[in-house]
């Protein structure tokens, strides 16, 4: 194992530890409850469905089957749930909560909510997104099957030109090395905006940004396609192609008879959207950008 390995994983083991001390995982019952975490768990499943095949309990949970039928044996004993025969397999067996189950869950969820708000009160509405984005990210990242959510093209708003600039200069530092120049080459770009003439885009992905795209009008004929960017999260779902396809749409609505713009011969993957597009490569030249060396590329197509 690399030391940066090692690093990353001690980092991830001392997250966990301080999660579990936070939300009172090693605590005897949760939330001043007789019932361990999974029990819980299994409460807000039971909860959440009408009723449960012990199967798809035993699967949706990942448990072992001798301990779900203890931990459902315990809540029978407790009159929390209430167990039958399958009336289409007698080999089934159907789990519900009864009307003391319902109630002791619905008492359980709420000090949940109340503990979470404690939390959350304690930090600053700036933190408390940093703090949700976050969990949000982690979830994303780990989950064995990341579900695609359907994504959003909508026009910007307020706050939008500000975290163009910033994803611009963040994503493009990381992924290519360009420094603090292109960001500012950016900001120059979004402050020169003018949307009495020009346009742009924001795709957002589960309510958050996913990537954008600007229409800036040059004359009468001419407009250029300018700041296209897709979050690596929301890579591959055909975002790139569509705010292209918007910013296309728009400049043909405005009687546009030429679109132009500037990409770098490294962007490989845009360069893809662009000829997909009807996009042709103009004119090209060497240059540089934080000292490396790049290909400044023009690329065109009429309308």
């Amino acid at each position: 194992m690399s030391s940066l390995t090692e690093a990353r994983v001690s980092e991830v083991r001392a997250f966990n530890r301080f999660y579990t001390k936070v939300i009172g995982v090693l605590q005897a019952g949760m939330l001043d409850s007789p019932y361990s975490l999974t029990e819980v768990r299994v409460l807000f499943e039971l909860a959440h469905a009408e009723r449960l095949e012990t199967g798809e309990l035993r699967a949706l949970l990942d448990l072992d089957a001798g301990y779900l039928s203890r931990i459902l044996a315990r809540f029978e004993g407790d009159g929390l749930v209430e167990r039958e025969r399958s009336a289409t397999d007698a080999r089934k067996q159907l789990v519900r909560l009864t009307p003391a189950g319902t109630s002791t869950f619905a008492e359980l969820d709420r000090r949940s909510a109340g503990e979470i708000e404690r939390l959350l009160s304690r930090l600053p509405d700036a933190d408390q997104e940093r703090l949700v984005a976050g969990m949000a990210a982690i979830r994303g990242l780990l989950a064995a099957q990341p579900a695609r959510e359907p994504y959003v093209i909508r026009p910007p708003r307020t706050g939008d030109l500000g975290w163009v600039v910033y994803r611009h200069g963040e994503l493009y530092s990381r992924e290519y090395g360009w420094g603090t120049a292109f960001e500012q080459t950016v900001a120059k770009i979004v402050g020169d905006l003018d949307f009495s003439k020009d346009a742009g885009w924001i795709a957002e992905v589960g309510g958050e940004r996913a990537g954008c795209v600007f229409y800036v009008r040059e004359d009468e004929v001419t407009a250029k396609l300018r700041m296209l960017l897709v979050e690596p999260s929301a890579r591959g779902m055909g975002i790139g192609r569509r705010l292209v396809e918007e910013c296309l749409r728009h400049a043909k609505a405005e009687g546009c008879k030429r679109i132009t713009l500037w990409t770098r011969g490294s962007l490989v993957s845009a360069r893809r959207i662009y000829q997909a597009a009807g996009f042709e490569l103009v004119s090209e030249e060497k240059g540089a950008e934080n000292g490396i060396e790049l290909t400044e590329q023009w690329w065109a197509r009429d309308l």
